[in-house]
Order: C-alpha cells, then structure tokens, then sequence
C-alpha cells in the first residue's frame, strides 16, 4: 500500500501535453504562476543543464532500501554490493539518504559542488509524495518505497534554484518527472495515457536493472 505523504500536497492544475513537453511547461509560466516568477523559470528551462543534472542510465541500486526510520541511523551496505560498488569505484555513503546519493552516482549521475566547501547539489527525488497529478489524490513518496528509493531514473542532481522550484512550482516539478519518463520510461505515478508500469514504475518499453535486492 502506498504511504501517503503527511505534509500539504500540492496538485497540478493541468495535465501535461506529453506530445510537447516543453511547449506545455512554459504555457504554465504564463497561465499559473505570479510574473516575477516567470524570468526565474525561463532562464532556468533556457539553460536546464546548469540546474539539473539527470543520470545516464536508470538502476536500482538496492530494491528494499527506504528511508522509514534513517533520519538519524546510518544504512549497512551488503557485503556483495560493497563489492560492486567497489569495483565502480563509486564511494558508499551511509546516511539517511546516502543509498540514493549513492544509486545516482553508480548511475553516472554527476553531482557538482556548491560554494561551500564539502557540500554538493541536493540529490533530489523526482516523487516526494508532495506534488499529485492533476485530478489524481496521492502521488508516490519514493523513500519509503523499497523499489524506488535507490532508483536512478527518479533522481536529479539540482541547484539550490531549482531545488526550491521542485518544492514550490508543481509544474516544475511534473516537467522534471516528464523528462524522466521521457529518458527512461519511468511513471511510477501510472498517469502516462495509455502506458502500463510494471512493478518498478517502468513502462512496458522500457526496463531497469536490479544491481542488488535486499534479503
């Protein structure tokens, strides 16, 4: 059953045109959002690489993995996937949210580093539970699911601009989860028309590799 998401949910008012996505996210600059938010928004599409970074390819890095009850405990990586993750040369990180962290980079997701020193881009999941479909009620909160919390294709590297633009704007955000759907098939939220998910949220189309399952 999926955990509903406790904080204020946000809905999309329209539905996306899938057949242009870009053309739709910036008809709702224009018809949803206040004006001195549209230039922040424009600038952020025109040049979407300096704010967000996708990952190469999509991967469950550990099917069986959540959040539910981390926020202070450090995760124990299986010995086998250490191995793996050894072997990539891709660093394990144990906190609350470091197996995602760590999906994202095994992924070949780049993270760049802010101003401060020894701190990157928040590592952002696309499915937050906060922001639902138009006219749907919930929508997935991918760290408390074992399937999707350590999936790649639903996350992003974000500056801190368009982190914020993921909280506040929910066309923003349903704009990064279609580009995901676009790269890798991934709908978890089932809302693609038409298209069926299998048990990892992937279309039909389209499959993901399971690198370790949880035993």
């Amino acid at each position: 059953m999926r955990k509903a998401h406790k904080g204020k949910v946000l809905p999309l008012r329209e539905p996306i045109h899938w057949e242009d996505l870009d053309g739709w996210i910036r008809s709702q600059i224009n018809h949803t959002l206040k004006a001195p938010v549209h230039g922040v928004i424009r600038q952020v599409l025109d040049e979407l690489d300096e704010f967000v970074k996708f990952p190469k390819k999509s991967v469950l890095l550990w099917k069986g993995c959540d959040r539910i009850g981390r926020e202070t405990k450090k995760h124990d990586y299986p010995g086998a996937l250490k191995k793996v993750l050894a072997k990539e040369r891709v660093v394990r990180d144990c906190r609350s949210n470091g197996p995602a962290i760590t999906s994202f980079l095994f992924a070949g997701g780049e993270r760049p580093a802010r101003n401060q020193p020894g701190r990157g881009w928040n590592i952002h999941h696309l499915y937050d539970g906060k922001i639902t479909y138009h006219g749907r009620e919930s929508s997935l909160h991918a760290v408390k699911d074992g399937n999707h919390f350590t999936q790649s294709a639903g996350l992003v590297a974000v500056h801190p601009i368009a982190d914020a633009l993921c909280d506040e704007v929910p066309a923003f955000a349903w704009y990064l989860r279609g580009l995901s759907l676009q790269k890798f098939g991934y709908d978890p939220d089932g809302v693609y028309p038409g298209g069926r998910a299998d048990e990892y949220g992937f279309l039909q189309s389209h499959k993901t590799e399971v690198i370790h399952q949880k035993t």
